[in-house]
């Protein structure tokens, strides 16, 4: 007998105390079954700020993470715990590395102020915590940066080389990125912004032909992307910004007007359906974000309603307190 998973879900969350959210890069029917959309920082505010007890949280693990730091009250059930793998190419060690490359190199350690993107481990975020540092979204990485640099500390910006490098380009600063290849040794003395070695996969498929094919075949054409490009790829663009500003500058253009957009498949094909273009002559879809099904929706659900909770985010207090002081120096700043 086969189960309608759509009447299953909305039955469910008909009966059960629970709040099922979801980030815009998952696909379209499991984006439809849910009661809060957002990017990940608007959905961890906003599943505080909600009155069940219950989160069912389709998107990756550091944002399930993210949810529990910020409200550890709530029980945080997530269908698949998919790894975002920006996130895994950094943990614990690999930050206290990169905090060792630069004490080697002459940085004194309470000189080195660290700002992490949210796409972090909550481990991450805590060791940032902990030495005084930031967290920050693609949207507020300026204003950020910004508020380090009036301390006169160095900034040490993990895990993605892509977004540091592009606001240290915006504000008129000098950066590296530690261990990358063919770029020379990366001195921090030289440089303001230190940036870890790390990079959204999905990010890395746009490229200058794709942006020359697209202005070749339409030459009015507008294009527009997400700072975790390539900073070439944001120097060619017409205009770079977050996933919500993004969505607002897509907004914003008269109807008439093509766009192509170098971001994630699933947010642009829901974007409009006119004059709208991937910029990438492959499906730039994030795997892990597309891990997540109804059926797997449907069973975490089911789980809470037969009292066996499954794939709950779990994190402890020490981390918990750690990454919530880095979150919250963060929201503190407008």
């Amino acid at each position: 007998m086969s189960i309608d998973y759509k009447a299953e879900i909305e039955r469910l969350k008909q009966t059960l105390d629970v709040t099922v959210v979801a980030h815009y890069y998952q696909r379209d029917e499991v984006f439809e079954m849910a009661d809060i959309t957002g990017d990940s920082l608007e959905l961890a505010r906003r599943s505080k700020a909600d009155k069940n007890p219950w989160v069912v949280f389709c998107g990756v693990g550091f944002m399930g993470q993210s949810v529990k730091v910020i409200a550890p009250e709530k029980r945080v059930l997530m269908p698949k715990i998919a790894c975002c793998a920006m996130a895994r190419m950094i943990d614990g060690s690999y930050f206290d590395d990169s905090v060792n490359y630069m004490v080697e190199r002459g940085i004194a350690k309470e000189d080195i102020l660290p700002i992490t993107y949210i796409n972090s481990d909550a481990t991450v975020k805590a060791k940032v915590g902990e030495m005084g540092g930031y967290v920050c979204t693609s949207s507020n990485a300026f204003n950020i940066i910004s508020k380090g640099l009036e301390t006169g500390k160095k900034i040490l910006f993990v895990p993605d080389r892509c977004l540091g490098q592009n606001f240290a380009i915006q504000m008129g600063l000098k950066s590296c990125v530690i261990g990358e290849e063919g770029k020379g040794e990366c001195d921090p003395k030289e440089a303001d912004v230190i940036c870890f070695n790390g990079f959204c996969s999905v990010h890395q498929l746009f490229t200058l032909d794709d942006i020359e094919f697209y202005r070749n075949k339409y030459p009015d054409i507008k294009i527009a992307v997400h700072p975790e490009c390539d900073p070439k790829i944001v120097a060619a663009a017409d205009f770079s910004g977050s996933t919500s500003q993004l969505i607002k500058y897509v907004a914003d253009l008269d109807p008439e007007q093509k766009v192509a957009i170098g971001t994630e498949y699933n947010l642009v094909n829901r974007m409009r359906q006119k004059n709208t273009y991937v910029l990438s002559s492959t499906k730039p879809e994030c795997p892990t974000m597309n891990e997540t099904t109804l059926e797997d929706l449907y069973n975490t659900l089911k789980s809470i309603e037969d009292g066996k909770p499954i794939n709950e985010v779990l994190v402890d207090e020490h981390t918990v307190k750690y990454a919530n002081l880095a979150l919250e120096r963060m929201l503190a700043i407008k």
